[in-house]
């Protein structure tokens, strides 16, 4: 079984410059915890189930999830995630542009771990990496 060190982040998020934005924070952090990338939600359930091509991503693993992409967004992702009995204890954070209410509620019904506005790329969001860096050390995964 890995260690929480070893925990894998899957950040589903359809915008490269906002991917970037991640990685780069993780690393001025010194977070070195790999980071796996899909850019829509039928690529993220393709990683987690090792389809398509892919890899299958291994536990534990903590996503990134953004709400507004392409193809499967973010809140149907999650609807399919839930369903799926191998995947549906997964461990999401919402990171997204949305501030509807509509959308936190929705998200929040599907089990997510936090639900946050990435309004801010600056020092505010440097916090929330080093939260979701916490958070990953002294939980359990399943």
């Amino acid at each position: 079984m890995k260690t929480n060190d070893e925990v894998t982040v899957l950040l589903v998020d359809d915008d490269e410059v906002d991917r970037t934005v991640v990685k780069r924070a993780f690393r001025r952090l010194k977070i070195a915890n790999p980071v796996r990338e899909a850019t829509d939600g039928v690529e993220a359930l393709a990683i987690l189930r090792g389809t398509a091509g892919h890899t299958k991503l291994r536990s534990p693993y903590l996503i990134l999830l953004d709400l507004r992409m392409p193809k499967m967004d973010g809140l149907e992702f999650l609807a399919e995630l839930r369903r799926d009995t191998e995947l549906d204890t997964s461990v999401v954070f919402v990171l997204t542009t949305s501030k509807a209410d509509e959308d936190k509620t929705a998200a929040y019904k599907k089990q997510v771990a936090g639900y946050i506005v990435k309004s801010n790329f600056g020092e505010d969001f440097m916090r929330v990496v080093q939260m979701i860096d916490h958070f990953w050390r002294v939980i359990v995964f399943p």
